[in-house]
């Protein structure tokens, strides 16, 4: 499919996002009317207690769930006007994604995990590029490794590498620190954010990490599925709410 691109300054736009979820006669309204906008190449920590509908929120942005009002416009897409499959072309053309729980393949070798994406690009670079990937990540002696194989901070490398294997326009983080000891914390966090850096990726990050959130430009805190603060981590002053 052919992607639309916003003006350089906006790639993210969140206007008036609510979402539902109802069971029987009963229903959980998770978001309220949040709206936001994220430009291009910013990177923006989500953070806020369990239940306040960060990853929810995260999902909507990525398309992988429909709201039940609003809309989301990726990369100049209007989300809302696109079909499941046309969401997920769009996905594989623009998004990279972090997991807490890394989701590797536990059949396939660390550089096979991270040419996934590609080879579903029938990309013919694939295995060199994710090669070079799995190097700047400090795995290049064990890409033939299986996930079995690895510590809990090796596979969140791998996956920081299958995230950037597509060169995508945004990459979405959830808690890619939450199943990691400090120290591996810390390390993840300075990979992820110098590959962002040296990509030029819009980055989204939901965290309860307090360190990794002051790294990003902006901190959006929701509460109760609201955003009741949008803060710049610069100078720059106050974002309005």
């Amino acid at each position: 499919m052919k992607t639309k691109i916003m003006p350089e300054s906006v790639f993210l736009r969140v206007d008036r996002l609510t979402k539902t979820f109802k069971s029987g006669s009963r229903s959980l309204t998770v978001l309220k009317g949040v709206s936001f906008e994220v430009r291009e190449r910013e990177t923006v920590a989500i953070v806020g207690p369990s239940g306040s509908g960060k990853t929810t929120l995260l999902g909507l942005c990525a398309g992988l769930d429909a709201p039940t009002s609003g809309l989301v416009c990726l990369g100049g897409n209007n989300l809302n006007d696109l079909s499941e499959n046309a969401r997920a072309a769009l996905r594989n053309e623009l998004v990279g994604f972090v997991f807490q729980t890394f989701k590797l393949i536990p059949t396939l070798t660390a550089l096979e995990n991270v040419m996934v994406p590609a080879e579903l690009r029938h990309d013919r670079e694939a295995r060199l590029r994710a090669d070079a990937l799995l190097g700047a990540v400090g795995l290049g002696d064990r890409q033939h490794h299986y996930p079995v194989q690895l510590s809990g901070g090796e596979q969140q490398r791998v996956g920081l590498a299958r995230a950037f294997i597509n060169n995508p326009r945004i990459l979405f983080a959830d808690e890619p620190t939450g199943n990691l000891d400090a120290d591996t914390s810390t390390t993840i966090e300075h990979l992820l954010l110098n590959l962002n850096r040296s990509a030029g990726t819009t980055l989204i990050i939901v965290t309860h990490d307090v360190d990794l959130a002051a790294c990003a430009d902006r901190v959006l805190e929701l509460r109760g599925g609201e955003i009741i603060s949008d803060r710049s981590t610069s100078a720059t002053g106050q974002h309005s709410v």
